[in-house]
C-alpha cells in the first residue's frame, strides 16, 4: 500500500511545481501514517482560519484531479529539499476569543505579509506524539520546520509580475499551542512571540455560546493542559475555567523568563495592538496599510462582511475566580513592562 501511495504522489509532484502544493492532513489508515496534499494554485491565504482555505483548495483540487494526492511521511521531508528556509516574523499565541483572529486579518491586508492562521497540519504534527508515541521531539521539530517551508513558499503573489511579493511570515498558533512554547522557543530563539489575552469572563461567555475544541472536555488530550484524564470531569463550565487558568498560568510563567515576548490585552483595541505587533516584529506599516487595517478593524474578525458589536457581560461563575486573579496579575505585569 505504501508503495502505491508513493507512486501516485510521485506522479502528481512530477507534473506540477512543488511550491504550489501543501501537505494539509495526517491520518492513520490500516496502521500506516498518510500525508494528504492539496494544490493551492498560487492563491494567497487570506481566510480567517486555515480550515476555510483548505475547503477552497479542496474544491479546486477536486475539479482538476480524479485521484487522491497522498504520500507517506518521509516524502514530506524529501520534497522540501529544494525549498528555502523562512524564519517567521513572529508567532502569535492567544487564549482564544481575544482578538487574535482580527489581528491576523489586519496583517493579511498587506500584500507583504503571509499569515498562516491556525493551520491544521501544524497541529497534526505538534500533537502527533499523543497519537503515535514513538515519535521523538527531534523528529517532530524536523517535520514542523519542513511544513513551514511548504506553507511559506506555496503562495505566489497576484502582483508578483510587478515585483511585489510577501516578505513577512506570521504564524498564528492554535490557542493550546502555548503549551508547546518551550519546543517552539528552542526552534526559534530569536523570533518575537506575541501573546494575546482577554478577561476570562469574557472569553468564558463567548465559548458558552459557541464552544471551541479546547472548551469541550475530551476533544483535546487533557495532558496538554496539565490535566489527568480522570480529572477532566463532565461539567463544561468548570472544565473551561480550568483551561483558562492553565493558559494564564503559562502566560505568567513565560512573562517571568522571556524578554522576547509581547503581551497584548484585547481591551487595547485592534489598531493599537497591530501597531505594537508591527513595531515588535520590526516590520514597517505604510500609510496605505494603516488605512486598510483601520477600515477592516470595524468588521467582524470571522465574518468580514459584518460590523462587529460587543454584548453586555453578565456575572461570572465563582469557578472563574482563580482565572480572574491570574488575569489581574498578568495585566499588571504587562502594564509595568510598557
Amino acid at each position: 500500500m505504501a508503495a502505491t501511495l508513493f507512486k501516485v504522489k510521485k506522479q502528481v509532484m512530477g507534473a506540477i511545481k512543488i511550491e504550489n502544493w501543501i501537505p494539509y492532513k495526517l491520518i492513520t489508515v490500516d496502521g500506516l501514517l498518510q500525508c494528504h496534499w492539496l494544490n493551492t494554485y498560487g492563491n494567497r491565504f487570506t481566510e480567517p482560519f486555515f480550515d476555510e482555505t483548505i475547503l477552497k483548495c479542496r474544491s479546486a483540487h477536486a475539479r482538476n484531479y480524479t485521484f487522491p494526492s497522498v504520500s507517506n511521511l518521509e516524502m514530506v521531508k524529501a520534497w522540501a529539499q529544494d525549498l528555502n528556509e523562512v524564519e517567521p516574523a513572529a508567532f502569535i499565541f492567544h487564549i482564544s476569543r481575544c482578538g487574535s483572529t482580527l489581528v491576523s486579518q489586519l496583517l493579511a491586508t498587506s500584500i507583504e505579509n503571509i499569515v498562516l492562521s491556525e493551520v491544521p497540519f501544524f497541529d497534526d504534527i505538534l500533537r502527533l506524539p499523543f497519537k503515535e508515541p514513538y515519535f521523538k521531539e527531534t523528529e517532530i521539530n524536523n517535520l514542523l520546520t519542513t511544513a513551514f517551508k511548504y506553507y511559506s513558499q506555496a503562495i505566489t503573489s497576484p502582483t508578483a509580475s510587478l515585483g511585489k511579493k510577501e516578505k513577512h511570515l506570521f504564524i498564528k498558533a492554535d490557542s493550546w499551542h502555548i503549551f508547546f512554547y518551550k519546543q517552539l522557543r528552542q526552534l526559534y530563539p530569536k523570533v518575537p512571540f506575541i501573546l494575546i489575552y482577554r478577561r476570562p469572563d469574557e472569553v468564558f461567555k463567548s465559548h458558552s455560546k459557541m464552544p471551541g475544541m479546547q472548551a469541550v472536555p475530551g476533544m483535546l488530550e487533557p495532558q496538554l493542559f496539565g490535566f489527568k484524564a480522570e480529572e477532566i470531569g463532565h461539567n463544561p463550565g468548570i472544565y473551561l475555567a480550568n483551561v483558562l487558568t492553565s493558559y494564564l498560568s503559562k502566560y505568567l510563567e513565560i512573562a517571568a523568563s522571556d524578554n522576547n515576548c509581547l503581551f497584548l490585552n484585547y481591551n487595547e483595541g485592534p489598531m493599537q495592538m497591530i501597531k505594537k505587533v508591527a513595531a515588535f516584529s520590526s516590520i514597517r506599516l505604510s500609510m496605505e496599510d494603516l488605512q486598510n487595517m483601520e477600515k477592516r478593524s470595524h468588521y467582524h474578525s470571522k465574518k468580514p462582511g459584518e460590523h462587529f458589536s460587543e454584548e453586555a457581560l453578565t456575572d461570572a461563575p465563582s469557578y472563574l475566580n482563580e482565572a480572574m486573579e491570574l488575569y489581574d496579575i498578568l495585566d499588571e505585569k504587562r502594564i509595568a513592562m510598557q
